[in-house]
């Protein structure tokens, strides 16, 4: 099962947060809780899920708001990619900091490209870590081959992709990184946004701004 939740951030925008859940245990993890920490409690305690781990796929301000009341309640680890410990302890580079909302994560594990993140409950659940630097240095693509999706964060959207001008970003690697591992997945992936709509492989790769070659 997979439970996308909208939350408001700041009353500025909307962000993505995803319950990818195990049907058989109601085992999983808690993907990108941007904000509205005490609704996203609510929700497991109402569905009854177990939470294992967060994931993040990036450190910026909009993805890890609820990050420690969460980890506080659950008694759970925080997860991120390599680099993520550059947005995690500072403000600035998170970008918190510029909305007097000071986020600071101190007890966060770093996840090494490749990883494979498994459901206690059920070790067939899982997860593959795919680094995805370019929107931010800790960029990271959760993919279940299993279920033919994938939790790219600010990496890639509805016809468009994660911005690259603010701290960590590089426009180089983000169009490295989706053309040489986003579109590397199978063509009928979903990809679940970290802002508006999904989309799929198939729809991302026809888009001519990602056939040029001198990025």
């Amino acid at each position: 099962m997979i439970l996308p939740v909208e939350v408001d951030i700041f009353g500025i925008m909307e962000e993505n947060a995803y319950f990818y859940i195990d049907d058989e245990t109601c085992g999983g993890f808690l993907i990108d809780p941007g904000a509205e920490a005490d609704e996203l409690l609510k929700i497991i305690d109402r569905e009854k899920f177990a939470i294992e781990k967060i994931l993040l796929t990036h450190g910026h301000y909009d993805h890890i708001g609820a990050a420690n009341e969460i980890q506080c309640a659950l008694k759970i680890p925080v997860c991120m990619g390599n680099g993520g410990n550059f947005y995690a302890r500072n403000s600035i580079n998170n970008g918190s900091k510029f909305f007097e909302q000071e986020i600071i994560l101190n007890d966060v594990t770093i996840l090494d490209d490749a990883t494979e993140i498994f459901l206690s409950a059920n070790p067939k659940f899982k997860l593959k870590v795919i680094a995805a630097p370019g929107h931010t240095l800790d960029g990271t693509i959760y993919h279940s081959e299993k279920d033919s999706v994938a939790f790219v964060g600010d990496t890639i959207f509805y016809g468009g992709h994660g911005r690259t001008d603010l701290a960590g970003g590089s426009e180089r690697d983000l169009m490295n990184t989706i053309r040489n591992k986003v579109f590397a997945l199978p063509e009928d992936t979903t990809l679940l946004c970290g802002h508006g709509a999904p989309t799929t492989v198939a729809a991302e790769k026809i888009r001519q701004w990602y056939r040029k070659s001198n990025a």
